[in-house]
Order: structure tokens, then C-alpha cells, then sequence
């Protein structure tokens, strides 16, 4: 196997083995040399065809060796290499900067005939005109000079003139010549890529920038395929030559997605290493550039974030805009980034038009971000001025308040009432699938409007929706969505909208699977008996475990319905079921929520998340704490609150571990104290039992000494001595009949240990 000197010599070698490069000629059609202008004008933006002109079959494509070239371009490089300071100050390049359009600088040609120099400042001054028209302007003046009499000339110019060009001028004048709409299948085109094969390894980092950029404009092909790699190939070499941010992010945006992995990485860590020197613009183009590459670095990404934070006030809106779309893009979270360009916005919030703030709000829904304080803002404008909307602008609204599940509090009534008035005025021309999602997002907000609700399960609309068969599923599952609202929630309509009537939906199957992790823990606390897995309620919402507990007593039958719940839903929610960097459901999780409360559950949700970063008495203690939790203790048809909370607390512990129903009822019922019972026990298990109490409690003076005195039963002299110390940091000086008590239990505790040993 043989071995590479450099990474140039891996990509001499690489390109002479590509079998594009390896074809024994360069083939044009046999035409006449006099072609038409048109033969430099195929752009599909201006559906022209090149019915005349040489047309490109195959391209052999090579790279010299730095030898080669300087042999071959000897005389050439002491004419174009060094262009003297008095030629920028000619009168040509006056001119041509007087020009305001392109066919204005081919008219200057009249006056001074192109040289050598002269034909890639002509290109890019026509690109440069052109960049400032509008769509329509643009187009019409292209035109004129595809078919300006001098136009030929120039690409004669330059094809004549390509081998013998500087590398800079060279990668100009291919960027301007693609940006114009040159189409690639030209001549002009081909010639510029094929000189640039030839002379790559002589490109400087300025250069190769340059043809990164235009490479990422061109259309895919198996030439520019080639191009691309070659580049790919030399970058490994030539990165820590790279000192400019910008030429660097050119590189980054031209490898594309489809580079290695490591050339990606390698891009990045430069990057990271020149984060000192980012302006504010380097760090928003950092965002696109890296998904240009779609690479997620998150050292480099963390650096911008921070930066774009500190000066946000100094972004426009289409950069903050851009980078939040980057975020997405890449999968990228920041809880600071978001939020100081959420607050921004909101501080300056009359700076900004509906349109921009609904962008704005669209992409952080995208991003599961729920900015607080710019929602409430955004509502109370639409409150005031809800006639500003557009259907579009409507639809936009109602979609991130309900699947942000925005809670508005005492401004949720008028601003459901501005925005049902604002769809009722669009009702007449309102299309059936908008008027479904219009519906289906204020179902999600617990409003059900009549006019709405009465056109959309009109027999004709319903059947509309469901001759879509490219958004059949979607609909279908909207419309059970819809019917599951109407019989859950039961709003207050007449009884022909209180169900969608029978339309034979089929809903898909849920694929989602119980956590058997959470199943198991859930098992180990009640016991098998109180518990069913993989339980379905109608037919969409999945609970991994419910638990059954025992029937009430007589002394909980006074206690409300909710107090009572029988049946407790455990499930698990992944991280995209909640609000980023907090645990406020989204829209999903929410009505999963409110419709098993309606069911006669009483739900407890499970983070994912949080739950696969801990170990299992970890796992076990969490899933204590949801479902039982110490406000609301475990099942309070059990154990009623006018307990002290420690005893209540250890009633719990024995009902976790199974303890027959016969010792609970007896605590229950208060014919016999918890201390009591727990003396009757195993001393390990009562003394575990007081710990759960004192963990709730630990300022409570009586169930230390009952855990001290029960770790003395078991020999735990250690814990015994512990608790006696922190019993004595607990009582008042003034209470001299505990302290002499204790100290008498100290001295005891520690004559035992010393005989012991």
C-alpha cells in the first residue's frame, strides 16, 4: 500500500483515479465557432433554450501538479499576478463603477475595449448591478443582455483569456457568470471549471473561499460533483492556513451536508478556535453555516449562543429569525439564547408588525420554546386590534397558543371571544380544512364556538374533508379528536353538535410501548394485585400502568370525587411532550391530562427524561413521590388528613411495602398509634419507617428518639449516636427534664458500643 506525502498527493492521486476525469477528450458538438449569444443564456429563470452553440457532452477534468502549471503559465503569471495600484485608478474602472445595470456596462465596453484585466471586474460588476433590482427587474435586464450584441464578446473574452487569469480573478468571474443565470452546460462555464480543475492546487484561501460559494450556488452535476470532493480533499491541508472567520464559513457552507464527518468536525473546532475574534454577524452566520453542514457542535454553537444573547439588541429581525430556523434545523437548544431574544422582542414590542411577531412565535412553537411574556403581549394586541388579522395571521395564532397550551389566566375570555369573532367573519369563504384546524385548535383550548362547529359537521363539509386523501389520517384523527372533545369536555351546544356523527374513522393503531422500567418500579411499590399495564382509553390515549386502590372507608366517603379518585394513571411523557426547559405540557400532553380526569383518573406523568438519569431505588423513590405525594397523601380514602403528617406518612410506607389491609385499617381508624404499631414490628423495618417520616418532619424531636431507640435495638450504635446529637442541637436549654433524659440514653448508647468492642 503505498503511502501519501501530503494531502496533496492524496488528492492528485484521487482525482486521477475518478473516472470522470480519466476520459480521453474533451468533446464539444461539431458547430459553427460563431454561435449565438443564446448559447450562454439556457437559465431556466428566463426558459430560454440553446438551440445553437456548442453543447457540452463530456469534460475531461484534471488536477497539474504545481510543476506543471508553473511551466505552462510561466509567462502568464509575471503579466496578471502583480496588477500595479494605477490600474485600479484607470478610467475604465471609473466607468464601471458608474454602471447601474448590466447592459450599462457592456455599453462602457464601446468606449474601452475589454483586456485581459479587465473581464472579471465586467463580470462582476453586472452580478453586482443586478443584486439590487427587484424580481421583475432583474429578470427583464438579464434578458437585454443575453442578447446585448456585446455580450458574446465578453465570454469570448473570457474563455480566450481563462488560462491566463489569476486564481482570484478566475473564481470571480465563474461566481458572477453563475449568479447572472450563464447556464452551467455552456461553454463559458465549462471552460472556467475546467481551468479551475487544472489550477486548484494553486488557489489561495481568498480564492478557494470565493469557489466555496459559488460551488454551493451551482446546480448538482457530475462536474461540480468532482469540483466539490477536490475541494473537500485539499481543505484537510490547507484549514490552518484558514485566519479569516468569513472564508472559513464559506468553507463551511460549501462542503455541504454530505462531506465526512470529520472534515465537518475539523471546520468546527477552527471555528471554535477563532471564537474570540466573531463580530456579531460571524456568530449568526456560524448558526447557518454549521447547518449548511448539518453538524451540531454544541462547543461552537454554546460560544455564539452566548454572544447573540449578550448583544441581541444589535440583530435584525431577519437574522434572529435566521438563527432560531438554524436551531431547528440542527436540533439545537438554549434555554438563555431564547429567552433574551423572546424578552427583546417583547420589550420592544411596538416596534414590531403582526407578521414578524407571528414568524417569530411559529418558529419557537417549531422549537417547543413557550415565551411567556411576548405571548401575553401578542394577545392583548389582538385583544385591542383583532380586525388586524388575516385568515392567514388567524390560523397562525390559534395553532402556538394551543399547542403551546398558553394559559392567558383572567385575559383567556377576550381573547377567545376576539379571535371567534375574527374567524366567524371569515366563515362564509373559510375552506373545510381550515375551518377544521380552526376548530380543532380551539377544542385544544377548551372552547367550542357554534357557528364554527355548526358548518364544519355539516354533511357536505365532512364529506370535503374526507375526499382528501393526501391528509385522509390527519383529518380522521382530528375528527376523533374533535368527537372526544365534544363528549369528554360537554360544552353547552344543542344536541346535534354534542358528537360528530358516525363516519366509519378508522384511527390509526398506537405504536407507542409500555415502559416496562416504570412498569417494573410501579410493580415493586403496590404489588401486582391493584395493578393492569397497557391500558388504552379511546383508543388514543395510552397509560403504562393503573393502579386500583382499595374501596373507601366511611370516613372518606365525605371527601369530594376528586379527593376519591379510585384509579391512578401512571404514564410516561417524553421530553417533547412538555414546553423546552420546563414541565408545562404542550397540547398533547394537556388533553391527555384533562380527558383522563374527565374518565375518573387521577393522572401522574412520568419525565422520561428525568427518570433514565437515575438508578433504581432512585426510580422507585420518584415514582413514590408522584404518586403519593406528601401534600396529597396516597390514597386519601385511606388516610384521612386530620392525621399529624409524620403517622400519616408512615401509614403510607406500609401500604407501599403490603402490609395487610387489617394493620392500616387498625391506623386508620386510630384504634392504635403508629409509634405503637411500629414497636410490634421489626425494628430494621420500623426504624426505615420513621426515616420516611423524619425525612417530611426533621425537626420533630419525638420520632428521632424513636429512630435512635430502635437503631440501639439493632446495634447500629453509630446512627444511634447521631440522632442522640441531633436531638440535643434540637431542644431548648430551658427544657431540663429532656435533656437529663438524654443523657442518660447517650451514656447508656455508648457503655453498650464500648462493651460491645
Amino acid at each position: 500500500m503505498s503511502m501519501y506525502k501530503s494531502g496533496l498527493d492524496m488528492l492528485r492521486c484521487a482525482l486521477r483515479s475518478t473516472s470522470l476525469w480519466k476520459c480521453d477528450s474533451f468533446i464539444l458538438t461539431q458547430t459553427s465557432l460563431c454561435y449565438k449569444s443564446r448559447s450562454f443564456a439556457v437559465s431556466s429563470q428566463l426558459e430560454r433554450k440553446s438551440t445553437q452553440g456548442h453543447t457540452l457532452k463530456q469534460a475531461r477534468y484534471y488536477c497539474q501538479s504545481a510543476e506543471d502549471v508553473q511551466i505552462k503559465q510561466t509567462a502568464a503569471s509575471t503579466e496578471t499576478n502583480e496588477l500595479p495600484d494605477k490600474v485600479e485608478k484607470a478610467p475604465f474602472y471609473t466607468h464601471l463603477q458608474n454602471c447601474l445595470c448590466p447592459t450599462d456596462v457592456l455599453d462602457t465596453l464601446k468606449k474601452f475595449p475589454a483586456s485581459q484585466q479587465h473581464v472579471s471586474s465586467i463580470f462582476s460588476r453586472m452580478w453586482e448591478s443586478s443584486k439590487r433590482m427587484t424580481d421583475e427587474q432583474r429578470r427583464c435586464e438579464l434578458q437585454l443582455m443575453f442578447e446585448h450584441p456585446l455580450f458574446e464578446q465578453v465570454c469570448e473574452r473570457a474563455m480566450t483569456e481563462a488560462w491566463r487569469m489569476r486564481s482570484e480573478d478566475l473564481a470571480y468571474s465563474l461566481l458572477a457568470s453563475v449568479n447572472l443565470g450563464v447556464s452551467q452546460n455552456t461553454r463559458l462555464v465549462q471552460t472556467l471549471l475546467r481551468v479551475v480543475q487544472e489550477r486548484l492546487n494553486q488557489f489561495d484561501i481568498r480564492s478557494l473561499s470565493v469557489l466555496a460559494s459559488c460551488i454551493r450556488e451551482m446546480e448538482n452535476s457530475r462536474n461540480v460533483q468532482a469540483l466539490r470532493e477536490a475541494l473537500r480533499l485539499l481543505l484537510k491541508d490547507r484549514i490552518p492556513e484558514i485566519q479569516s472567520v468569513v472564508f472559513l464559513q464559506s468553507m463551511m457552507r460549501a462542503v455541504g451536508k454530505n462531506s465526512p464527518i470529520l472534515l465537518k468536525k475539523q471546520l468546527a473546532t477552527k471555528a471554535l478556535s477563532l471564537a474570540d475574534e466573531f463580530s456579531p454577524p460571524n456568530t449568526q452566520y456560524m448558526f447557518s453555516s454549521l447547518a449548511a453542514m448539518g453538524l451540531n457542535f454544541k462547543p461552537l454553537l454554546d460560544v455564539c449562543s452566548k454572544k447573540i444573547a449578550e448583544n441581541v439588541h444589535e440583530f435584525p429581525f431577519g437574522r434572529l429569525l435566521s438563527v432560531l430556523k438554524s436551531c431547528h434545523e440542527l436540533h439545537y437548544r438554549n434555554y438563555t439564547l431564547f429567552s433574551s431574544i423572546s424578552e427583546y422582542v417583547a420589550n420592544t414590542f411596538d416596534m414590531w408588525s403582526n407578521k414578524q411577531v407571528i414568524l417569530l412565535l411559529v418558529t419557537f412553537e417549531n422549537l417547543s420554546f413557550r415565551p411567556v411574556i411576548l405571548l401575553d403581549a401578542f394577545a392583548e394586541r389582538i385583544i385591542q386590534r383583532s380586525n388586524s388579522l388575516t385568515l392567514k395571521d388567524l390560523l397562525s395564532v390559534l395553532k402556538i397558543f394551543s399547542l403551546l397550551n398558553h394559559d392567558l389566566k383572567e385575559k383567556k375570555t377576550e381573547f377567545l371571544a376576539s379571535v371567534t369573532m375574527v374567524l366567524e367573519s371569515y366563515l362564509p369563504k373559510l375552506p373545510p380544512t381550515d375551518l377544521l384546524k380552526a376548530v380543532h385548535y380551539l377544542g385544544l383550548l377548551e372552547h367550542f364556538p357554534r357557528a364554527p362547529l355548526e358548518k364544519l359537521l355539516q354533511k357536505d363539509t365532512l364529506d370535503q374533508l374526507l375526499q382528501k386523501a393526501k391528509q385522509l389520517d390527519k383529518i380522521q384523527r382530528w375528527l376523533h379528536t374533535l368527537d372526544l372533545f365534544l363528549r369528554l369536555d360537554k360544552p353547552r351546544l344543542p344536541p346535534s353538535l354534542t358528537s360528530v356523527p358516525e363516519l366509519h374513522i378508522t384511527v390509526p393503531a398506537h405504536e407507542v410501548k409500555v415502559n416496562q422500567e416504570v412498569l417494573s418500579a410501579v410493580r415493586s411499590i403496590v404489588g401486582t394485585d391493584a395493578l393492569q399495564d397497557n391500558v388504552l382509553e379511546q383508543s388514543i390515549y395510552l397509560i403504562d400502568c393503573v393502579i386500583t386502590l382499595p374501596h373507601q372507608t366511611e370516613e372518606t366517603s365525605a371527601l369530594s370525587a376528586e379527593e376519591c379518585a379510585r384509579r391512578i394513571a401512571v404514564f410516561c411523557a417524553p421530553p417533547t411532550s412538555f414546553c423546552f426547559g420546563t414541565t408545562h405540557p404542550r397540547a398533547s400532553l394537556a388533553i391527555k391530562l384533562r380527558h383522563l380526569e374527565k374518565l375518573g383518573y387521577k393522572p401522574v406523568v412520568v419525565p422520561v427524561l428525568e427518570l433514565n438519569s437515575k438508578t433504581e431505588e432512585e426510580k422507585i423513590e420518584l415514582l413514590q413521590k408522584l404518586i403519593f405525594p406528601a401534600q396529597e397523601p396516597t390514597g386519601t380514602q385511606e388516610i384521612p388528613n386530620n392525621r399529624p403528617k409524620a403517622e400519616r406518612l408512615m401509614a403510607m410506607w406500609i401500604f407501599w411495602n403490603n402490609v395487610t389491609c387489617g394493620c392500616v385499617s387498625l391506623i386508620v381508624e386510630e384504634k392504635v398509634e403508629a409509634p405503637d404499631w411500629l414497636k410490634g414490628r421489626n425494628a430494621e423495618d420500623s426504624a426505615h419507617a420513621v426515616s420516611i417520616a423524619i425525612k417530611y418532619d426533621p425537626s420533630n424531636v419525638q420520632y428521632l428518639w424513636e429512630r435512635s431507640s430502635l437503631y440501639e435495638q439493632v446495634g447500629e450504635h453509630k446512627q444511634t449516636m447521631e440522632g442522640y446529637h441531633r436531638i440535643l442541637s434540637l431542644l431548648p436549654p430551658s427544657d431540663g427534664e429532656h435533656l437529663m433524659q438524654l443523657s442518660r440514653d447517650m451514656a447508656k448508647s455508648y457503655y453498650e458500643s464500648s462493651y460491645s468492642v
